[in-house]
């Protein structure tokens, strides 16, 4: 069988969820697809750099140059062209249009409980594509039980076509026990130890003013306690800015904006953090909150959408709403030692429930499911 992946967010240079996602599910299906004996297309809008997956004579990379409406016209043409046996695409949308055997992933719907963090034409792309998708596809992967139900709840998707499987976590990414490298990514960051990370996009839904505010409130920035937000700027991050200026000059200087973050910097600043802090109000997942588990950092995150889901029984979880509740949790995280080992004890179990190899076999199955069913 032949199938097609649309690899084209996985080629993206600064990777996010979304993006990480579809790069280590086809690095992880590749040899687990040639071994059951079939061949994989894989669909590039800019060459791949060397390396990015494994190459043997079962994957097949076709790059079609950019252009304009690249997923609906010119990905279209190459699948009418040359139709694999099932197309899917695990962080973007099915060509409109296209009416061979398909599948999709479907990461949340974020953008339903708070429009107003998107684009006006951006949101109204999400709206459509992701009711395509549901439409079109023959079966739709959500990453958590919160998004199926939203899918259910929201867009009245049949749930016998919603299969939940959990995306996995890089296997290569672990605590540094180097306080020498360390020290070396903190001081590249402008960051003294001790700090609290948040780690991911600065956009509102992230809910970092009150994070900011929670900060403040907790005076752990008399305690020469840092608060690093790491990740790139998204849609109405200035506001986020314009919260952290608004604050007295003893916590904005305790406050450190870093930017993106590239995989081995992040390595070592969750491996350096006190805690992770991530009180979004809705995820569709939350990469981060695995991503600290898996560097033996403690974590601090919301009650709400999937993120109890993801975190088990190794968080703090709290009301993204209540600032003050934010604040005791940091503190108590900060000066409880013993809360942190516990923590970080739960966060490696917590682990065992979200590996790639799991994630690529069960992809591939329902892949298969639909391929030989049609």
């Amino acid at each position: 069988m032949i199938l097609g992946i649309d690899a084209s967010r996985a080629a993206t240079g600064q990777r996010t969820g979304t993006e990480g996602y579809a790069y280590h599910l086809i690095r992880t299906i590749i040899p687990l697809a040639r071994e059951r004996g079939h061949r994989l297309r894989l669909y590039f809008n800019t060459p791949p750099t060397g390396g990015l997956f494994p190459e043997n004579e079962s994957v097949e990379s076709v790059v079609i140059p950019r252009g304009r409406m690249w997923t609906h016209t010119r990905l279209r043409q190459e699948l009418a062209t040359r139709p694999p046996d099932i197309f899917y695409t695990p962080a973007h949308v099915i060509p409109l249009g296209y009416r061979g055997p398909s599948a999709a992933t479907i990461h949340d719907l974020g953008y339903e409980y708070f429009p107003e963090s998107h684009p006006r034409r951006q949101l109204a792309y999400l709206r459509w594509s992701t009711r395509h998708n549901a439409r079109s596809a023959r079966v739709i992967i959500a990453d958590s039980n919160a998004t199926r139900d939203d899918l259910i709840r929201l867009y009245h998707i049949d749930s016998a076509k919603i299969a939940v499987v959990y995306p996995g976590i890089d296997a290569e990414l672990r605590r540094t026990e180097d306080v020498n490298q360390i020290e070396t990514a903190c001081v590249r960051q402008g960051i003294r130890r001790p700090y609290l990370l948040y780690l991911g996009t600065l956009q509102p839904r992230k809910n970092l003013v009150r994070l900011v505010e929670a900060y403040a409130a907790s005076r752990l920035h008399e305690q020469e306690v840092m608060l690093v937000l790491a990740g790139k700027s998204g849609w109405l991050a200035q506001k986020i800015l314009d919260g952290i200026d608004r604050q007295p000059p003893a916590v904005r200087d305790r406050v450190r904006v870093t930017g993106y973050i590239g995989e081995t910097e992040k390595n070592l600043l969750l491996s350096g953090a006190t805690a992770l802090v991530f009180p979004s109000l809705y995820e569709g997942f939350g990469f981060p909150v695995l991503e600290a588990q898996a560097c033996g950092t403690p974590v601090i995150c919301a009650n709400t959408s999937s993120l109890p889901e993801v975190a088990g029984d190794a968080a703090w979880l709290v009301d993204p709403l209540d600032v003050a509740g934010l604040a005791e949790a940091m503190v108590s995280i900060t000066e409880n030692r013993g809360l942190r080992e516990e923590l970080f004890d739960r966060g490696y179990r917590n682990l065992d429930r979200f590996q790639w190899e799991s994630t690529a076999v069960r992809v591939l199955d329902l892949l298969e499911n639909v391929g030989q069913h049609t």
